[in-house]
C-alpha cells in the first residue's frame, strides 16, 4: 500500500509539473502573437514534456531529429565534432527560445549535430506532424514560427560577419553584450567553441580585459 501511495505522489508531482512547464510555455506563446484561448489550447495540447538531464542527448548525430523543442527550463547546445575530436558549438538555447535541427526534421535526413543540455533541463517537444499543422491551423502560431526564422537568418548573418571580421577580443565582447546572460551559466570552453577560439586564447582575452 506505501508503495502505491508513494507511486501515486511521484505521478501527481511529474503531472503538477509538467502543467507548470505548459503553463510556461502558453506565457510565452501570449507574449509572441494574439492567440485566442482555444487556440492557445490547442498549441500547448500537443507538446509533451521532456527531461533531458545534464550532458544527455536530445539528438545525436546521425539520428533523425523528428520533433522542434522550446525549452521550459535549462540550457542546451547544438554543436558537431569533427575528426580530431574538437567540438564546435552553434548555438545555446535557454528558457524561451527554440532549439533543434530544422534541415533533418524537414528533409528526413540523419543530422549532422549534437544537441545535448548543458544542465538539467525540461523541453516541449511538438512533433513535424503536428507542427505542420499548427503552421496551417493556427495563423498566430504561423507568424510567430516565420518571425522566428527571419530574426534567426539575420542572427546567422551576422555570425557569419563577425567570424570572418572581428578580433577574439572583439568577438568575446560582442558574445557579452548580445548574451551576457549566458555568461555565468555556459562554460569558458563552450564560450570559446562558439566563438570558434581556443580556450586559451579567451583566457588571455579575459585577463587583457580585466587589467584594463
Amino acid at each position: 500500500m506505501n508503495k502505491l501511495i508513494s507511486l501515486y505522489l511521484v505521478l501527481l508531482l511529474n503531472h503538477n509539473n509538467n502543467q507548470a512547464l505548459i503553463e510556461v510555455f502558453k506565457t510565452y506563446l501570449k507574449g509572441k502573437g494574439n492567440y485566442t484561448e482555444e487556440e492557445l489550447e490547442k498549441v500547448a495540447s500537443v507538446a509533451v514534456i521532456k527531461k533531458v538531464r545534464k550532458r544527455q542527448y536530445l539528438t545525436q548525430e546521425g539520428d533523425v531529429a523528428k520533433n522542434h523543442a522550446f525549452v521550459t527550463k535549462g540550457c542546451l547546445r547544438t554543436y558537431t565534432v569533427d575528426e580530431k575530436g574538437i567540438e564546435h558549438i552553434l548555438n545555446f538555447a535557454i528558457e524561451n527560445w527554440w532549439i533543434g535541427d530544422r534541415e533533418s526534421i524537414q528533409t528526413g535526413h540523419p543530422s549532422i549535430y549534437n544537441i545535448d543540455a548543458i544542465e538539467d533541463s525540461e523541453v516541449a517537444l511538438i512533433s513535424k506532424e503536428k507542427f505542420d499543422r499548427l503552421c496551417i491551423e493556427v495563423p498566430a502560431f504561423n507568424d510567430m514560427i516565420n518571425n522566428i526564422l527571419q530574426k534567426s537568418f539575420l542572427v546567422a548573418q551576422n555570425r557569419i560577419h563577425t567570424f570572418i571580421s572581428l578580433t577574439a577580443e572583439e568577438k568575446y565582447l560582442s558574445f557579452l553584450e548580445k548574451f551576457s546572460h549566458l555568461n555565468m551559466r555556459v562554460p569558458q570552453s563552450m564560450i570559446a567553441s562558439y566563438l570558434g577560439i581556443t580556450a586559451e586564447t579567451l583566457s588571455r582575452v579575459r585577463k587583457q580585459i580585466v587589467k584594463r
